[in-house]
């Protein structure tokens, strides 16, 4: 019974180490998963705190990107706000535009018509001033000329006068008998003779002459003047008050010399 129970320890005991030597393996087994395991939660809490300072970083961010998204928000709201009212700006000033148009339109129209009439008028004022124009200058040609008529027939009655009474002493100077006697030679009649006597001279000619381009250059002042700008009605004036001095000089002279020829 010994026997039998000293191997029966014995296979026990083989036993037990077997499971111990098994335990042992299974147990380093176990701690190598254990560390195998620890440095995982170790690498994986090292993972976990990089995840959680990122999403602290994120969620920084993702609280900056809503406040900017709000602040965002209210200034497009206020834009909106601002955009409606300009809106309805735009279209009370296009109502406002538009009728203003109208009003101008019509205002034109009314003037264009004011303007129409208003030129119409003017344009026949304009055609009855030339023709009062036109008619000024024949007035002051026509003048001009009857004028100038008139002197040149008074220097002439001036000159036939003078030669009237040169001939007159000339015969109070003769006898009768000596101008019969100067005409039987000259084979003329007493009148002949006395038209010869009144014949005019080389100076009287060139008198004559001189007075006649006188004359004429007064009538191409005059012309001048009219076909000048305006003003010029002093300067005719007085170019017209000289020829009528001339004339009352002239007027003067011819009634004194009849006055001494009567």
């Amino acid at each position: 019974m010994k026997r039998h129970l000293i191997e029966d320890l014995r296979s026990r005991l083989k036993a037990n180490q077997e499971n111990e030597k098994t335990s042992n393996e299974t147990l380093e087994s176990l701690e190598r998963k254990v560390k195998a395991l620890a440095e995982d939660c170790s690498n994986k809490k090292t993972s976990i705190d990089s995840l959680k300072q990122r999403l602290n970083v994120a969620t920084k961010e993702k609280s900056q990107y809503e406040q900017m998204y709000h602040k965002a928000k209210d200034e497009l709201e206020k834009k909106d706000v601002k955009l409606t009212n300009l809106e309805s700006k735009m279209i009370e000033t296009e109502c406002a535009m538009t009728k203003l148009e109208t009003i101008a339109s019509q205002q034109l129209h009314g003037l264009a018509k004011q303007s129409g009439r208003a030129l119409e008028t003017v344009q026949k004022q304009l055609l009855l001033t030339n023709d009062k124009v036109e008619e000024f200058m024949t007035f002051v040609k026509a003048l001009t000329r009857e004028l100038q008529h008139s002197i040149q027939e008074l220097r002439t009655k001036i000159k036939q006068a003078k030669k009237k009474g040169e001939v007159r002493a000339c015969k109070k100077g003769l006898s009768q008998e000596s101008v019969q006697l100067a005409a039987s030679i000259l084979n003329v009649s007493t009148t002949d003779l006395e038209e010869i006597l009144e014949v005019e001279d080389d100076e009287e000619t060139a008198k004559t002459k001189m007075e006649f381009e006188k004359d004429k250059e007064w009538l191409q002042h005059i012309q001048k003047l009219l076909e000048t700008q305006f003003p010029f009605a002093s300067y005719l004036m007085d170019a017209i008050l000289e020829k009528l001095n001339e004339k009352k000089k002239l007027v003067e002279e011819y009634s004194s010399l009849m006055k001494h020829t009567v």
